[in-house]
Protein backbone atom coordinates (compact mmCIF):
# COMPACT_ATOMS: atom_id res chain seq x y z
CA UNK A 1 0.00 0.00 0.00
CA UNK A 2 1.09 3.53 -0.81
CA UNK A 3 0.17 6.42 1.44
CA UNK A 4 -0.09 9.94 0.05
CA UNK A 5 -0.54 13.19 1.95
CA UNK A 6 -1.25 16.50 0.23
CA UNK A 7 -0.54 19.92 1.67
CA UNK A 8 -0.23 23.53 0.58
CA UNK A 9 -3.77 24.44 -0.37
CA UNK A 10 -5.44 27.67 0.64
CA UNK A 11 -7.13 30.84 -0.49
CA UNK A 12 -5.42 32.91 -3.17
CA UNK A 13 -6.45 35.84 -5.34
CA UNK A 14 -6.82 35.48 -9.10
CA UNK A 15 -3.40 35.72 -10.73
CA UNK A 16 -1.70 34.42 -7.62
CA UNK A 17 0.37 31.30 -7.00
CA UNK A 18 0.38 28.28 -4.71
CA UNK A 19 2.61 25.25 -4.37
CA UNK A 20 1.06 21.93 -3.45
CA UNK A 21 3.06 19.05 -2.01
CA UNK A 22 2.38 15.32 -2.12
CA UNK A 23 4.39 13.25 0.34
CA UNK A 24 4.46 9.52 -0.36
CA UNK A 25 5.32 6.62 1.93
CA UNK A 26 4.81 2.89 2.22
CA UNK A 27 5.29 0.45 -0.64
CA UNK A 28 6.55 2.85 -3.30
CA UNK A 29 9.01 0.46 -4.94
CA UNK A 30 6.78 -0.19 -7.95
CA UNK A 31 5.22 3.28 -8.11
CA UNK A 32 6.37 5.08 -11.25
CA UNK A 33 3.81 7.83 -11.80
CA UNK A 34 2.35 10.34 -9.36
CA UNK A 35 -0.72 12.14 -10.65
CA UNK A 36 -2.48 15.30 -9.55
CA UNK A 37 -6.24 15.53 -9.91
CA UNK A 38 -8.86 18.07 -8.93
CA UNK A 39 -12.55 17.97 -8.27
CA UNK A 40 -14.84 20.98 -8.10
CA UNK A 41 -18.33 20.75 -6.56
CA UNK A 42 -20.74 19.01 -8.91
CA UNK A 43 -18.01 18.10 -11.39
CA UNK A 44 -16.10 14.95 -12.21
CA UNK A 45 -12.57 14.43 -11.01
CA UNK A 46 -10.18 15.89 -13.58
CA UNK A 47 -6.62 14.80 -14.28
CA UNK A 48 -4.34 17.84 -14.06
CA UNK A 49 -0.74 16.70 -14.20
CA UNK A 50 1.50 13.68 -13.80
CA UNK A 51 5.20 12.95 -13.38
CA UNK A 52 7.21 9.77 -13.80
CA UNK A 53 9.46 9.43 -10.77
CA UNK A 54 12.33 7.74 -12.61
CA UNK A 55 13.03 10.20 -15.42
CA UNK A 56 10.86 13.21 -14.58
CA UNK A 57 8.79 13.09 -17.75
CA UNK A 58 5.56 14.98 -17.34
CA UNK A 59 2.00 15.30 -18.50
CA UNK A 60 -0.27 18.36 -18.29
CA UNK A 61 -3.93 18.82 -19.09
CA UNK A 62 -4.56 21.54 -21.67
CA UNK A 63 -6.38 23.60 -19.06
CA UNK A 64 -3.21 24.10 -17.00
CA UNK A 65 -0.39 24.01 -19.58
CA UNK A 66 1.90 26.98 -19.20
CA UNK A 67 0.55 27.79 -15.73
CA UNK A 68 1.25 24.69 -13.63
CA UNK A 69 4.59 22.94 -13.17
CA UNK A 70 5.02 19.49 -11.64
CA UNK A 71 8.31 18.36 -10.13
CA UNK A 72 9.65 15.70 -7.82
CA UNK A 73 12.25 15.30 -5.10
CA UNK A 74 12.91 11.58 -4.90
CA UNK A 75 15.16 12.01 -1.86
CA UNK A 76 12.14 13.34 0.02
CA UNK A 77 9.57 11.08 -1.69
CA UNK A 78 7.64 14.23 -2.50
CA UNK A 79 6.01 15.58 -5.64
CA UNK A 80 5.16 19.25 -6.04
CA UNK A 81 2.62 21.12 -8.12
CA UNK A 82 3.52 24.77 -8.61
CA UNK A 83 0.42 26.66 -9.70
CA UNK A 84 0.70 30.15 -11.14
CA UNK A 85 -1.65 32.61 -12.83
CA UNK A 86 -4.48 31.00 -10.92
CA UNK A 87 -8.04 31.52 -12.09
CA UNK A 88 -11.35 31.16 -10.24
CA UNK A 89 -12.04 28.05 -12.32
CA UNK A 90 -9.01 26.40 -10.71
CA UNK A 91 -10.95 26.27 -7.45
CA UNK A 92 -11.28 22.64 -6.39
CA UNK A 93 -10.08 19.99 -4.00
CA UNK A 94 -6.72 18.79 -5.29
CA UNK A 95 -5.68 15.16 -4.85
CA UNK A 96 -2.51 13.28 -5.59
CA UNK A 97 -2.65 9.63 -6.55
CA UNK A 98 -0.46 6.65 -7.37
CA UNK A 99 -0.63 3.07 -8.50
CA UNK A 100 1.84 0.28 -9.06
CA UNK A 101 3.40 -0.21 -12.48
CA UNK A 102 1.62 2.79 -13.98
CA UNK A 103 3.25 5.48 -16.12
CA UNK A 104 2.01 8.92 -17.04
CA UNK A 105 0.24 9.13 -20.40
CA UNK A 106 2.15 10.48 -23.38
CA UNK A 107 -1.00 12.14 -24.70
CA UNK A 108 -4.75 12.16 -24.17
CA UNK A 109 -6.23 12.15 -20.69
CA UNK A 110 -5.00 11.36 -17.21
CA UNK A 111 -7.65 8.97 -15.96
CA UNK A 112 -8.63 8.79 -12.30
CA UNK A 113 -9.83 5.20 -12.66
CA UNK A 114 -6.25 4.07 -13.35
CA UNK A 115 -5.13 5.13 -9.86
CA UNK A 116 -6.04 3.22 -6.70
CA UNK A 117 -4.11 4.99 -3.95
CA UNK A 118 -5.27 8.49 -3.10
CA UNK A 119 -4.50 11.22 -0.63
CA UNK A 120 -7.14 13.01 1.39
CA UNK A 121 -7.09 16.14 -0.75
CA UNK A 122 -6.32 19.79 -0.14
CA UNK A 123 -8.68 22.67 -0.90
CA UNK A 124 -7.59 25.39 -3.33
CA UNK A 125 -9.83 28.45 -3.56
CA UNK A 126 -9.14 31.21 -6.06
CA UNK A 127 -11.22 34.26 -5.24
CA UNK A 128 -10.92 37.98 -4.73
Amino acid sequence: QVQLVESGGGLVQPGGSLRLSCATSGDTLHVHAIGWFRQAPGKEREGVSCINRSDGTTYYADSVKGRFTISRDNSRNTVYLQMSSLKPEDTAVYYCAADADLYCPDYGYLRALDFHSWGQGTQVTVSS
